[in-house]
């Protein structure tokens, strides 16, 4: 399930480039209004499978009108959207809900929004075959080796094979932690939007995030995408997040 804040700032408002460690943060705090376990618990620890953590939500904020302004990012209308969507509807949804209600705003870094209206978004039907917008970055690696020694890379579009069996395990995972059972299909195959790639000279983008106490690059690709394999595996993607990251507001994507 999903919800739609819509948030008021002041007008010229300012907030950091890469506000997705303060946002997570603000969502963490609406959260907490209905459960302060709960919370702690996916912040802390996670839904633990094969030895990775999943949060099982994701979040994208769109503001009206904006320009970056060296490492912030001016509001050049006081409008702005946040979308926040998780599948736990009862320990999640309720909660952020309830917390809205509660809270009545939201801080970013400095930047403080009030929360005009929240309207929930129910979840579409999904074919096997189905197109997305991204509202968020999707991020998604793997351990490649340079100079004898294993580390992080971060795929882009040319990295298909790499793409397809990353993104099939991430969803494979996230679909047992809500169901139980491993998929029966767990094929996915994304394929990118050409022509948009081709009318794009540079589809990712570096983010700064802060990790385990410390910032850190990560480098997501922006580009409209098709996703073929099975609807219950696209649903989830739809829900929790397409990738990694998705607590930090990556991978959020909507119906084209």
């Amino acid at each position: 399930m999903r919800l739609l804040l819509s948030l008021q700032a002041q007008p010229g408002t300012v907030l950091p480039a890469h506000y997705n460690y303060p946002l997570s943060a603000a969502v963490y705090s609406l959260l907490r209004f209905g459960s302060n376990e709960f919370a702690d618990f996916l912040h802390d620890i996670g839904f633990r499978l094969n030895g990775r953590s999943y949060k099982m939500f994701t979040f994208a904020l769109r503001f009206d009108q904006m320009r970056f302004e060296g490492n912030t990012i001016r509001m050049l209308a006081p409008h702005a959207d946040l979308f926040i969507s998780s599948p736990l509807v009862e320990e999640f949804i309720n909660s952020v809900v309830l917390g809205t209600f509660e809270q009545q705003s939201i801080r970013i870094g400095r930047a403080e929004f009030a929360v005009e209206r929240i309207e929930t978004l129910f979840v579409p039907q999904f074919g096997n075959r189905e197109k997305f917008t991204l509202l968020s970055p999707i991020v998604l690696s793997t351990k490649r080796e340079r100079d004898g020694k294993p580390h992080q890379y971060y795929l882009r579009p040319e990295d298909g094979a790499d793409i397809n069996r990353v993104l099939t395990n991430n969803l494979a995972h996230k679909y047992e932690i809500l169901t139980g059972l491993p998929p029966v299909d767990a094929a996915v195959e994304l394929i990118w939007d050409e022509q948009y790639l081709a009318r794009h000279e540079r589809v990712t983008r570096r983010v700064t995030i802060e990790e385990g106490g410390r910032a850190i690059d990560i480098i997501g690709v922006h580009a409209p995408f098709m996703l073929q394999g099975a609807p219950e595996l696209i649903q989830v993607g739809y829900e929790c997040g397409f990738g990694e990251k998705n607590a930090m507001g990556f991978g959020m994507a909507k119906m084209a």
